[in-house]
């Protein structure tokens, strides 16, 4: 129960085993055939280390056709209609015989064909059906010749009434040639008598030593009574020993629980990897030594991009200096204006201005076409000149843009072009597309901004302007108003004093004292005219500071994605050359980590590999 039990056991770990190594040796094939100087002769090995470790074990039946292959195997798995057998050459491709839960036949484009079957024989061992031997077709024989090396035994069938011919004894020396094990099965015994049967043996045996110096072992069976025997669904058991099918069988479960064939058998699509893996590792990292020098080539084109995108930048903050440096002109100018405009000195005539508009008197004074007082005293102070000039600076920043933008992009074509033609010849076969500069240049983005950075300077110009007429229609009509209360308050006054005076008597300081008053109030009303204009002037200043930040952000903002814009096209037009070193980059970088990983788990197995089959008492290998 217990020796039950550990060969459980051992079949367990041995299919763990091997699941790792399928699952560690596909991971592989996806990389290797992308190192260019690894060689298909390396990546060849990898597959069939792959086959290998695909399958539990190999067993592959090899004879001329006719000899009962196809019937030994239907007979060992119980099916006497899986694979065709007849007088004349049935099987001209391999067919893999693997486990499955449903009968299935899987017929591929290449030269091997697989075959599912529910067997539980299966599971332990896969069997291979080859073309015949000695076919009138050659093409059988040398397909058949190549699979050999994946065999881990070799059943070499033949007929008992033609055992041991010549040709019989070339292919044997063969396998032993590739170091195979090779058992010999001698079909059709049912048509031979007991002492028949004991002479062909021993015929073969003596054969075997004379010609080649050894004595394989060898099997007397009977595919016919195999077959017989599996009929029905319920195997005779005395008819399945009488045809010796139950050696094969016998063979399959005591390799099947020696350790160290198991190992060797996990050992070996292993080693095939560990000796591609150092080969593939050179090769990537030779590779990788050449290719540090095209590695530079994007991270100077980036060094170029952002150098260029740093100039750029800097022609729109100079532009955005020369157009601050206007609305600034304009406000000290237009503060200059008001300043004069509402100095202490022009108080009477703000205030006779002031009496006119009042009184509504002022529009039969004013010419229709002459200009409001503001706007002429802007006029002669030129405040609108650095205003009118903000379209002339802004529109030469969209040539200056596009001239730096296109010697920039014919600069980057030129050096792309130069460094593809001093990649080798397998390189420059990888590049995809032409280096070159773009067929137009857009302004758009500056264009659309156009009306935005008119309505500002609009704003700037007349909306400003009639706002500060206003401001200023109004202070001169608070200063008539101030003025005329004034007098008319201290004429109350002197009244009211005169009454209260000639019935107590006259008091001389007192009309003096109002007569102060007046004129104080009158001063005081004109003195605020210079603190008005200061305001006014303030405030005008404010807002064309704030015009001076939406016109200036309105154009940043295209500017910034005109250069963006610039930066693609010249990207663009650098694509197939960044495009090939980042993808080369990308593509050693993947080969190389997963080389890296590949070898953590080559460790493991080897250490896993190492206690194969052992015990372990108390977490100890014994």
């Amino acid at each position: 129960m217990a020796e039950a039990q550990s060969d459980v056991k051992l079949i367990q770990d041995y299919e763990a085993i091997r699941h790792r190594e399928y699952q560690l040796i596909t991971s592989m094939l996806d990389v290797l055939p992308k190192i260019p100087t690894l060689g298909e002769e390396r990546v060849g090995q990898v597959r069939d280390a792959l086959f290998h470790a695909d399958h539990p074990f190999l067993m592959v039946f090899i004879g001329p056709f006719n000899s009962g292959k196809s019937s030994m195997i239907n007979g060992l798995l119980g099916s006497g209609e899986l694979l065709k057998s007849g007088p004349t050459p049935t099987t001209d491709r391999i067919t893999l015989l693997r486990y499955g839960d449903e009968a299935q036949i899987m017929t591929s484009g290449g030269e091997t064909d697989t075959v599912y079957h529910p067997s539980s024989m299966l599971k332990r061992v896969s069997f291979v059906d080859t073309p015949g031997l000695e076919s009138t077709l050659k093409a059988h024989e040398e397909l058949t010749r190549k699979f050999l090396h994946r065999a881990d035994v070799v059943v070499m069938v033949m007929l008992a009434t033609h055992a041991m011919t010549q040709s019989n004894l070339r292919y044997l020396q063969t396998f032993r040639e590739y170091g195979k094990k090779v058992i010999i099965a001698i079909n059709q015994i049912d048509l031979l008598s007991d002492e028949e049967r004991q002479t062909v043996k021993e015929y073969v045996q003596q054969q075997s030593k004379d010609m080649l110096g050894i004595v394989p072992e060898i099997w007397l069976v009977s595919a016919r009574w195999g077959m017989e025997a599996t009929q029905g669904g319920t195997r005779n058991e005395e008819l399945w020993q009488k045809s010796g099918l139950n050696q094969i069988e016998a063979y399959i479960d005591r390799s099947l629980g020696d350790v160290d064939r198991l190992r060797q058998k996990l050992q070996t699509p292993l080693q095939i990897l560990q000796n591609v893996h150092s080969a593939a590792v050179v090769a990537v990292r030779e590779t990788q030594s050449t290719f540090d020098q095209y590695r530079g080539i994007n991270e100077n084109i980036d060094r170029q991009l952002d150098s260029q995108k740093r100039e750029q930048e800097k022609n729109i903050r100079d532009t955005g200096k020369e157009i601050e440096y206007r609305f600034s002109t304009a406000a000290d100018r237009s503060s200059e204006a008001l300043h004069e405009l509402f100095r202490f000195s022009n108080a009477l005539k703000s205030f006779g201005a002031g009496l006119l508009e009042l009184t509504g008197l002022s529009r039969f004074f004013q010419r229709s076409d002459a200009p409001s007082p503001i706007k002429a005293a802007f006029m002669q102070r030129r405040v609108f000149e650095p205003l009118e000039e903000l379209p002339s600076v802004v529109d030469k920043l969209a040539p200056r843009l596009e001239g730096q933008d296109m010697q920039d992009i014919d600069n980057l074509v030129k050096y792309g072009q130069r460094e593809i033609s001093a990649l080798p010849e397998s390189m420059r076969e990888k590049v995809i597309g032409t280096i070159q500069a773009p067929n137009k240049y857009d302004r758009v983005q500056l264009q659309e901004i156009r009306p935005e950075l008119e309505r500002i300077e609009d704003q700037a110009r007349t909306l400003e302007t009639n706002h500060l007429e206003q401001v200023r229609r109004n202070t001169l009509l608070y200063l008539a108003v101030w003025e005329i209360v004034s007098l008319l308050l201290v004429i109350a006054l002197l009244n009211a004093w005169s009454l209260i005076a000639g019935s107590k008597g006259q008091n001389a300081a007192v009309p003096f004292i109002l007569l102060l008053m007046l004129i104080a109030a009158l001063i005081g009303g004109f003195a605020m005219l210079p603190v008005r204009g200061r305001m006014m002037a303030a405030a005008h200043a404010n807002k064309l500071l704030k015009l001076k930040d939406q016109y200036l952000e309105t154009l940043y903002r295209a500017t910034g994605k005109q250069v963006e814009y610039a930066l693609k096209l010249r990207r663009d037009a650098i694509s197939p050359l960044t495009r090939l070193v980042e993808a080369q980059a990308e593509i050693q970088d993947k080969q190389m980590n997963t080389l890296k990983m590949t070898e953590q788990e080559m460790v493991k197995l080897e250490s896993d590999l190492n206690t194969f089959g052992k015990r372990k008492i108390l977490g100890m290998v014994m």
